[in-house]
C-alpha cells in the first residue's frame, strides 16, 4: 500500500466530519460526513496541521510532546486551582480583616463576593456560544480568561496602598484619666481623631467597596470559559469511560484551590500590614490582638502573577488534540429521549442549532424542555447557594463562634476543605466509572448522598456560648447580662471614655474589656511585644476575680492587649462533622456534572453547561453572599460607632447562638431542596431508545 493510500485509509477511519476553519466553509462538506472524510488526504493533514501544539506558527516537533489530553489536563488543573485559590480560598480567608480594615460590614462583603458571580452570569452565554462554536478555539478563550483574572487580582490588592496607613491605636495612652470629665467638645474631637484608632477610617474609606466590587467582576469574567469551555474541551478529547476520572482529577484540583488559599492567607495574616514601613513591636502589637491587621493582600500579588505564567502554555493548545475526531464517532448519545419528531428536520437542525445567533431562542427553549436538565440545574442552584454562602463566610463564622485567630481560622478551613472537598470531588468521578453507572445511576447516586449530607447539616448547631464582655454580655460585676449594652459603669463614669477609640483587652479575670478606659485601667506599661495594665478600677473592684488559694501579688498586670481563652471544647466536635457533611456535599458535584453532560445532545454540551451555570449564578450564587452577610449583620450585638451615620461600620461582637441556628437553617433548607430536585430529576428522566441511537451511530460510522 502506498503512502498516500495509507494516509487516505486513514483519514477514512479517523477522522471524521470537516473541523477547521477552512472546511467549515464548504457547505458540501456538512451535508456528508462520509464523503468528506475521503474526499483527500491533503485536507486531512490541514486538520492535523492545526492539531500541533505552538504559538503563532512555532510548532516544533519537541513541543508535540505536549499536545495530548493528559499535559492539557494539566495546566487546565492548574487554572482551576488558581481560581479557587484566588476567589474562594484568599479573598474569604480575608472578608473579616478586610471589614475590620476598612470599616465594612458583612452585607457590604456580600456585594463583593457577589461581584464574582455577577461578571460570571453577564459572560456566560457570549463566553459558552462563541466559545463552543465548532471553529473556535476553547484554549484561547480559557486563556484570555486568565489574564483577565490576574489583572482582577492586580485591583483588588489596590485598597491598601490607596489608603494611608493602619494605625491600630491610637498615639496617647488609652487609659482612664479621672482628672478629666468627658464634655460636648472632647466627644467631638474624639470624634473626628477616630481614624488614628483604625476605629473611625472606615468613615472615608467605604468607597473602597466599589473597587473591591469591580476587581470581583474581573475575577468572574475571567474564570467564566474554566469550568464551562474547559470542561467541554476535556470531555470532547477523552474517551467517555475516562471523561468522569479526568473532570473529577479537574474538579478536585478546582477544590484544593481554596485550601491552598486558605492556608496560605492565613499564614500571610500573621504578617502586620504595614510592614515594610512599620514596625508591629513598637505598637506592642501581636496576631493575637483583636485590632492586628494583617497582610491580607500579598497573597493577590502571587496569584495575579501565577495567571499570567499559567495562561502561556494554555494559548499553545490547538482546537482540538489529536484523536479527538475518532473519540466524537465512538460515542453514543444519553440524551433525555424527548417526543417524536420529524426526524429529517430535527436531526440535521440540530447541529446548527447552537451555532447561529438567529437560532439562540429556540437552542434555549430546547435544553429547558428537558425536565432532567431543568432539575438539575434546579439542583446545582440550591447546592451553589449553601457552597457559595458558606465558603465566603464560614471562615469568619468559626472565627467568631469559637473566639479563634483568623490564621488558625483558615488553618481549619483548609484542613476541612483539602481531604474532604478534594477527596469527595474525586472519588465521586471515580465511582461513577468504576461502577459504570448510567445516567439514570448517577442521579439516584445524586440524591443518596444529597440525602446524608442534609442530614449532617445539624453540625452548625454546635456552638460556644457569647464569651464574657464587660458591658455587652455581662454587666461589669459579672452577673449575666440581659438587657441593652451599657458600656458605661460607676467603675469607669469619670475615665472620659469615648467608644470611638475600640482596643479591646483581656482582663485577668477572663472577662474581655472594650477599651482599658473602659476597664477603668489608670497605667499602661509596653512589655516586649505586648501592654500591660495595672489598676484597673472595673477589674480589681470585682468580689472574688482572684482564685482560691493564688496570691494577688504574682498575678502580674490586671489585663493584657490579647484575646481572652476560650473555655468552650466544641470546635474539634464541629471539625468532624463538619468534614463529613462537605464530603457528602462535594461527592455529589461531579456525578452531577456527569448526569448534565449525557443528559443532553452532544453538540447541546458547551451551550447546556452555560445555561446551567447561569441559573445556578442567578438562583444560587449570586444572592448566596448576600443572604448569608444580612443573616450575619443580624447576629451582631455591637457595632463599630461611627460619627457618620451613613458610613456604615464594622460588627465588633456577634451573639453565638443566633449566628449558628442561622446557618444551620439556610444549610438545612438549601439541602433539603437539593434532595427534592434530584428526585424530580431522576423521576423524570427518560432513556433513549438504544436501537434507534445504534442504527444512527452505524450510519455516521
Amino acid at each position: 500500500m502506498s503512502a498516500s493510500e495509507a494516509n487516505s485509509e486513514l483519514a477514512a477511519n479517523t477522522i471524521p466530519a470537516p473541523k477547521c476553519s477552512n472546511v467549515n466553509n464548504n457547505n458540501s462538506a456538512r451535508s456528508s460526513r462520509v464523503g468528506s472524510a475521503v474526499s483527500g488526504a491533503g485536507q486531512d493533514m490541514d486538520d492535523l496541521e492545526e492539531q500541533r501544539f505552538g504559538w503563532c506558527g512555532w510548532q516544533p516537533q519537541w513541543l508535540q510532546r505536549f499536545c495530548t489530553a493528559k499535559w492539557a489536563l494539566f495546566w487546565l488543573c492548574w487554572g482551576g486551582a488558581l481560581q479557587g485559590l484566588l476567589v474562594n480560598g484568599l479573598i474569604n480567608v480575608s472578608i473579616s480583616t478586610i471589614e475590620r480594615r476598612f470599616g465594612l460590614r458583612s452585607r457590604q462583603m456580600g456585594l463583593v463576593a457577589s461581584g464574582y458571580d455577577l461578571a460570571s452570569f453577564a459572560c456566560l452565554v457570549p463566553v459558552t456560544y462563541y466559545g463552543g462554536r465548532r471553529g473556535a478555539s476553547k484554549p484561547r478563550f480559557i486563556a484570555i480568561g486568565l489574564i483577565v483574572m490576574g489583572l482582577g487580582s492586580l485591583v483588588f490588592l489596590l485598597p491598601n496602598f490607596l489608603v494611608g496607613q493602619y494605625r491600630a491605636t491610637i498615639a496617647e495612652a488609652n487609659v482612664c484619666e479621672t482628672e478629666s470629665i468627658l464634655n460636648s467638645s472632647q466627644t467631638l474631637s474624639s470624634c473626628e481623631a477616630a481614624s488614628s484608632s483604625g476605629a473611625g477610617e472606615s468613615e472615608s474609606l467605604t468607597w473602597t467597596v466599589w473597587l473591591f466590587f469591580g476587581a470581583q467582576l474581573l475575577h468572574g469574567a475571567g474564570a467564566s470559559p474554566l469550568f464551562t469551555l474547559g470542561v467541554t474541551y476535556i470531555d470532547e478529547n477523552v474517551s467517555k469511560k475516562m471523561s468522569s476520572v479526568y473532570l473529577g482529577i479537574y474538579y478536585t484540583m478546582a477544590t484544593i484551590g481554596p485550601a491552598i488559599g486558605y492556608v496560605l492567607g492565613g499564614q500571610l495574616l500573621l504578617i502586620y500590614t504595614d510592614w515594610m514601613t512599620v514596625d508591629p513591636v513598637q505598637l506592642s502589637l501581636t496576631s493575637d490582638s483583636k485590632v492586628w491587621i494583617g497582610a491580607w493582600w500579598m497573597g493577590f500579588i502571587f496569584a495575579a502573577f501565577m495567571c499570567f505564567l499559567i495562561a502561556l502554555p494554555v494559548f499553545g493548545y490547538p482546537k482540538s488534540l489529536p484523536g479527538a475526531d475518532k473519540l466524537k464517532l465512538e460515542r453514543v448519545s444519553e440524551a433525555h429521549a424527548t417526543k417524536p419528531v420529524d426526524a429529517g428536520s430535527e436531526s440535521d437542525e440540530s447541529g446548527e442549532l447552537t451555532k447561529r445567533l438567529g437560532n439562540l431562542p429556540r437552542a434555549v427553549i430546547s435544553l429547558l424542555g428537558n425536565p432532567t436538565f431543568f432539575f438539575l440545574n434546579l439542583a446545582g442552584a440550591t447546592e451553589g447557594l449553601v457552597i457559595a454562602g458558606f465558603a465566603a463566610f464560614l471562615p469568619k463564622q468559626i472565627e467568631n463562634q469559637f473566639s479563634i485567630s483568623p490564621m488558625l481560622s483558615a488553618l481549619v478551613m483548609g484542613l476541612i476543605t483539602v481531604p474532604a472537598g478534594g477527596g469527595g470531588t474525586f472519588l465521586g468521578g471515580y465511582l461513577v466509572k468504576k461502577w459504570n453507572l448510567s445516567c439514570s445511576g448517577i442521579i439516584k447516586m445524586c440524591l443518596t448522598v444529597t440525602t446524608v449530607a442534609a442530614f449532617f447539616t445539624f453540625c452548625f448547631i454546635v456552638s460556644c456560648p457569647n464569651p464574657k464582655f464587660a458591658g455587652v454580655t455581662t454587666d461589669y460585676n459579672l452577673d449575666a447580662r440581659i438587657g441593652p449594652i451599657a458600656l458605661d459603669a460607676s467603675c469607669n463614669l469619670n475615665c472620659g471614655c469615648s467608644r470611638s477609640n475600640y482596643d479591646p483587652i483581656c482582663g485577668i479575670n477572663g472577662v474581655m474589656y472594650y477599651s482599658p478606659c473602659y476597664a477603668g485601667c489608670g497605667q499602661e506599661e509596653h512589655v516586649d511585644s505586648l501592654k500591660h495594665y495595672h489598676n484597673c478600677s472595673c477589674i480589681g473592684g470585682n468580689v472574688g476575680w482572684v482564685d482560691d488559694g493564688v496570691d494577688s501579688s504574682v498575678l502580674g498586670p490586671d489585663a493584657t492587649n490579647l484575646k481572652c481563652d476560650s473555655t468552650c471544647q466544641s470546635l474539634p466536635v464541629f471539625v468532624a462533622l463538619c468534614f463529613i457533611l462537605m464530603v457528602f456535599t462535594f461527592l455529589a458535584t461531579m456525578p452531577a456534572l456527569s448526569a448534565t453532560l449525557r443528559c443532553v445532545q452532544d453538540e447541546q454540551r458547551s451551550f447546556a453547561l452555560g445555561l446551567q451555570w447561569i441559573k445556578v449564578r442567578l438562583l444560587g450564587t449570586i444572592p448566596a453572599p448576600l443572604i448569608f452577610g444580612a443573616l450575619i449583620d443580624e447576629s451582631c450585638i455591637l457595632w463599630q460607632e461611627k460619627c457618620d451615620e451613613d458610613a456604615g461600620g464594622a460588627c465588633l461582637f456577634y451573639d453565638n447562638y443566633y449566628i449558628s441556628r442561622y446557618m444551620w437553617l439556610l444549610a438545612l433548607i438549601c439541602k433539603l431542596g437539593s434532595v427534592v430536585f434530584f428526585l424530580g430529576a431522576w423521576w423524570f428522566y427518560v432513556p433513549p431508545r438504544k436501537p434507534s441511537n445504534v442504527n444512527d451511530k452505524a450510519e455516521v460510522i
